[in-house]
């Protein structure tokens, strides 16, 4: 069954409208008739089961047959940011995190990022970017689409980084250190961990600068992914995996 994502002002009683590019989709690329059922999820991560009653010229109204309680989502709220990889790398990486469950990322200029973004095609890149989290989070059953930002760099990061119950840094010369264990000691001081950021280098690493200042935040924390070293694309999808594994399952 289709899932489709609606702001909440497209909920009126137990009727739901769906409009634009979501129109034309219903339509005439699924051509789903009257009667025929859809989820629909709203901005609160609602998720609607609802049937097709009417189809008028701009707009496909479904009735609320059931509010399904269950729940894709994850218990904790994941902030991804990724030094900007190489080609289409970072596509694969949205791709897959929002499947593994991230809420947002960060796309993040760093030091040793190869990678320099055209400003001419930032607004591009940006819709592309979000339109890949929206099709990943459809596929996967989610009930929200992850936001993908503009690029930031390190100093956004520090700016905003007092809002993560804990903060996580993959770093290949941290040797002892595991994720596991670093949870469990931030937990015994905060058992309602609830954000959780994940920083991850570009293929360059960090430099020696980037890893100062950040160490120097009292919420952060460079954890190993293990003895052998993990690519960019890698290493983010393994750390997400690893958090959901201990939060999860």
């Amino acid at each position: 069954m289709s899932t489709f994502y609606i702001k909440n002002e497209q909920i009126a009683g137990n009727k739901i409208k769906i409009i634009g590019d979501d129109y034309n989709h219903l339509k005439n690329v699924l051509r789903y008739k009257t009667g025929e059922k859809l989820d629909v999820c709203d901005e609160n991560a609602i998720r609607y089961n609802t049937k097709i009653i009417e189809y008028t010229g701009e707009e496909v109204i479904c009735e609320i047959v059931a509010i399904d309680k269950n729940t894709t989502e994850s218990p904790i709220n994941i902030t991804l940011y990724q030094g900007l990889p190489k080609a289409d790398k970072l596509e694969l990486i949205i791709q897959k995190a929002t499947e593994i469950g991230v809420n947002e990322v960060y796309p993040v200029q760093m030091e040793r990022s190869i990678v320099k973004l055209d400003e001419k095609n930032i607004d591009k890149k940006l819709d592309r970017w979000n339109k890949i989290s929206a099709e990943a989070s459809k596929q996967s059953g989610r009930q929200k689409i992850p936001q993908v930002h503009r690029v930031i760099n390190l100093k956004n990061i520090i700016e905003n980084i007092s809002k993560y119950d804990i903060v996580l840094l993959p770093y290949e010369n941290e040797k002892s250190a595991t994720i596991k264990d670093t949870l469990k000691v931030c937990m015994e001081r905060n058992p309602k961990i609830k954000d959780i950021a994940v920083i991850i280098g570009p293929e360059g690493g960090f430099s020696e600068d980037e890893i100062k200042k950040l160490n120097d935040i009292e919420n952060v924390r460079t954890v190993t992914l293990g003895p052998r070293i993990l690519r960019t694309e890698t290493a983010g999808l393994a750390t997400l995996s690893m958090l959901v594994y201990e939060f999860e399952l």
